[in-house]
């Protein structure tokens, strides 16, 4: 007749159960995170795939703690545990002592992630190294940026993340350029600001950025004012609000090109530097 030992079975079977239950709760932790990002991303506006790596990390820690739980509950197990974690401990020193950089790669990536300094698609220069475009995607381990050349660059986290960075696009993707221009002092300079914010007004891609407060007070759209009094002539500046950061540089450029058209209509002439060079001719005998 068989005998079945109840004691191994059930030495075995608490193990076992533990798996088990540890995996569906990984998977359902994992299903209420991605549900719950998946509607704030709706709600805020970002892009849910830079938390993957969030629900992959809660399978992974629950998937620990169950193993380190089996080990404590099974009485022949902890002489192993303890020589297993004292080799995986030696490892884990050398690995670490080696793997700094990646480590602090990784750290950054996290704390890019939470605080959100920059998120994908945000239009973005770094101060210190001057490196300007829009960012395409940040992983666990390095930032990509794409280049106003359509060029790649890959940061590494934990050095964009010691950067001061500028964001054009965080909160308010709104955008006021200045627009500038020398005339000739004997110009009609009033005529000259006047054209300016007509110019700037009648472009399709111009916005009223006054705040409420300003609109009450029937503040000016655009304001443009006498900046300097130059060797070469008077410079003027205008103050123009563009829905993003590239509508203000296609519409600088559209301004630049309607403002000589209207200055020569107009009889305002630009100032430019002239320069005169003198040749010093040497006659050899």
């Amino acid at each position: 007749m068989l005998r079945v030992d109840w004691t191994k079975f059930e030495t075995y079977s608490e193990p076992i159960a533990i798996i088990i239950i540890s995996y569906a709760i990984g998977k359902l932790l994992s299903l209420l995170i991605r549900r719950y990002i998946r509607k704030s991303a709706n709600v805020m506006h970002f892009d849910p795939t830079n938390y993957n790596f969030l629900q992959n990390a809660v399978s992974f820690i629950v998937f620990i703690c169950a193993t380190l739980y089996i080990f404590w509950r099974i009485p022949t197990l902890h002489s192993f545990g303890k020589t297993l974690f004292a080799g995986a401990g030696i490892a884990a020193a050398i690995i670490g002592f080696a793997s700094q950089e990646a480590f602090s790669n990784i750290i950054s990536g996290v704390f890019i992630v939470i605080f959100k300094p920059f998120s994908v698609g945000d239009y973005i220069k770094l101060l210190t190294s001057n490196q300007i475009g829009i960012v395409e995607d940040i992983t666990i381990r390095h930032t990509i940026i794409k280049s106003i050349e359509n060029r790649r660059i890959v940061i590494p986290n934990s050095v964009i993340s010691r950067e001061a960075i500028l964001n054009s696009t965080i909160k308010d993707p709104r955008v006021m350029f200045n627009l500038e221009v020398v005339v000739v002092y004997e110009s009609n300079i009033d005529r000259a600001l006047e054209i300016m914010r007509e110019e700037a007004q009648k472009h399709p891609d111009f916005i009223d950025g006054r705040t409420d407060a300003k609109k009450l007070e029937n503040y000016p759209l655009v304001v443009s004012k006498v900046v300097a009094l130059e060797d070469n002539g008077v410079r003027c500046r205008a103050y123009v609000w563009a829905p993003n950061n590239d509508a203000a540089f296609e519409m600088k450029c559209d301004l630049l090109k309607a403002l000589k058209e209207r200055f020569d209509q107009e009889g305002i002439q630009i100032s430019h530097a002239q320069r005169l060079m003198g040749l010093n001719t040497k006659k050899t005998m």
